[in-house]
């Protein structure tokens, strides 16, 4: 009888082995592929570091630099500015105000009132000229200041196209009164009739009309600033 040779089936691994070990290989290769790059990391911007560093320059500078009394020229401009701050376009800064005089504003009411801007720039002048005035110590008044402030906040919108110059003569009108009312008794009826012209007044340069009212009201105003310019007890006598 033939011998029947029996061999043991070998057992096969099982199935939940062969799924952990894949779970494993796939959680590695994702450990490696998903981790962040130290390279791709954000680094903080050389803007905020650079304005550190002039923020620490200039504050060293700002203590190194020397106080400037409060009588100096820097102080007496800041003051100047106060009074009328209005930028290019408008009324003329402290700095521009004090070179328009008695003569500039004479020579742009002499010049010929049909030209462009005529009446605009003679009354930037004429309130250059009036705002630089007040701040003489005889001129130092509550109701001259008052209409000072008038002035500037009339003509802070000078530059805009299409606007009505009136507001500004008559503003200036009240401030060149208010002056006369202070120290210049011999220019009362000068400052009425002034203040008449303005109010009569259209603010507008369109017709020939116009154009004569505003030069004779410049030439007038003019007039008067010379008077002004001068020490009162100069004008009394």
């Amino acid at each position: 009888m033939a011998d029947i040779n029996i061999q043991r089936k070998k057992a096969s691994p099982s199935p939940w082995l062969l799924v952990l070990l894949a779970a494993v290989a796939l959680a590695v290769a994702a450990y490696f592929f998903l981790r962040p790059d130290p390279a791709d990391e954000p680094t903080p911007p050389a803007s905020a570091a650079g304005a550190a560093a002039d923020t620490a320059v200039s504050t060293t500078a700002a203590d190194t630099l020397p106080r400037q009394p409060l009588g100096s020229d820097t102080a007496a401009r800041t003051f100047g500015q106060s009074h009328n701050p209005a930028g290019p376009g408008g009324t003329p800064d402290a700095d521009a105000a004090s070179t328009e005089t008695a003569a500039s504003l004479a020579a742009q009411a002499a010049s010929n009132p049909a030209a462009p801007d005529y009446a605009r720039n003679g009354l930037q002048k004429l309130t250059g000229v009036l705002v630089s005035l007040t701040d003489r110590d005889d001129l130092r008044d509550a109701a001259i200041a008052e209409q000072r402030d008038n002035l500037t906040s009339a003509t802070s919108r000078l530059g805009e196209p299409n606007i009505s110059l009136r507001p500004g003569f008559v503003a200036a009108a009240s401030l060149i009164r208010a002056m006369q009312q202070k120290a210049y008794p011999n220019l009362e009826s000068q400052a009425n009739e002034l203040t008449q012209l303005a109010d009569q007044l259209s603010g507008r340069s369109a017709t020939a009309a116009d154009q004569q009212q505003n030069k004779r009201f410049l030439t007038q105003a003019a007039a008067a600033v010379q008077v002004l310019s001068e020490p009162a007890s100069t004008s009394l006598n």
